[in-house]
């Protein structure tokens, strides 16, 4: 079975310095997701809200 093509790659963005740490996917259909997630920024050395940055 084939895949969807209906996913699209995206960076997550650090909510206190700005910066793009991390790029995953996300799937489009329905609508743009509203994802935050709490991931390590290396910058600041914590975990902070990061979300979807599109480029």
């Amino acid at each position: 079975m084939a895949k969807s093509k209906a996913r699209e790659y995206v960076w997550l963005q650090c909510s206190d310095c700005g910066s793009l740490n991390y790029r995953t996917q996300v799937r489009v259909s329905g609508g743009a997701p509203k994802l935050q997630l709490k991931r390590y920024c290396p910058k600041t050395r914590t975990h902070t809200e990061h979300k979807i940055k599109r480029k």
